[in-house]
């Protein structure tokens, strides 16, 4: 596998966010009338990014959904991964591992707004190894699955986006992945916060691993 950088998402690849925001999420869709369960929302919502939601949460409410709900959610989600959010496991070695064997050319894009990507990164103690590497597809003129927000990632760290391998644990985000023209991974340890396996090797994934820890030897760099 030729390559010479590796992109990751963030939530359910970097930190174990998942169900912590879609908690706050469920807590509000309710307040809106909308019962949905922890699992519902996880598989309506995950991979998805919420400015893009809105109108179907305005639809199946019956209520206008405008910024001051968005920023109200944010606020109490924000507070919440502030108190919770942990990296995933293994994670932070095969980070250590990728960064120093690949000098630095690793990076997070993720569909997430800056300040949540930002917050989890430093909350985990992850940030070290994507300092000044952060992009978020808030800040792209299309969310995944559109695959702006891989190919900004691939231009700041001046790599062409078929040398770059790209890490994602959702179907949105992988479909993203393959329309940059990179070769994606799939992570699924399993449960609802991330996409089956079938599913991501469906999207176009070209293998799907269940452990963090096996990543440097999949990629040729345990070495």
């Amino acid at each position: 596998m030729k390559f010479q950088a590796v992109l990751f998402d963030c939530d359910g690849v970097l930190v174990d966010s998942e169900r912590i925001s879609t908690g706050v999420l469920r807590d509000m869709l309710r307040e809106l009338g909308l019962s949905m369960t922890h699992d519902e929302v996880l598989r309506r919502f995950v991979g998805r990014t919420m400015k893009d939601e809105l109108p179907w949460i305005a639809q199946a409410s019956g209520r206008p959904i405008g910024p001051e709900w968005l920023a109200e959610f944010w606020r109490r989600r924000n507070d919440a991964l502030r108190k919770d959010v942990q990296a995933i496991p293994n994670v932070r070695e095969a980070l250590r591992v990728l960064y120093q064997r690949l000098d630095g050319r690793i990076a997070c894009a993720s569909g997430a707004d800056r300040h949540k990507l930002e917050l989890q990164l430093t909350r985990t103690g992850l940030m070290e190894f994507f300092q000044g590497r952060t992009f978020s597809g808030y800040e792209m003129a299309r969310s995944k699955p559109s695959p702006d927000v891989y190919l900004a990632a691939a231009a700041a760290l001046g790599v062409d986006p078929a040398a770059c391998i790209v890490i994602e644990d959702s179907v949105t985000g992988v479909t993203a992945g393959v329309a940059a023209g990179a070769t994606v991974l799939g992570y699924s340890p399993g449960g609802p916060s991330h996409s089956p396996a079938d599913a991501l090797l469906a999207s176009g994934a070209t293998a799907v691993f269940a452990d963090m820890a096996r990543l440097p030897s999949l990629l040729g760099l345990d070495r």
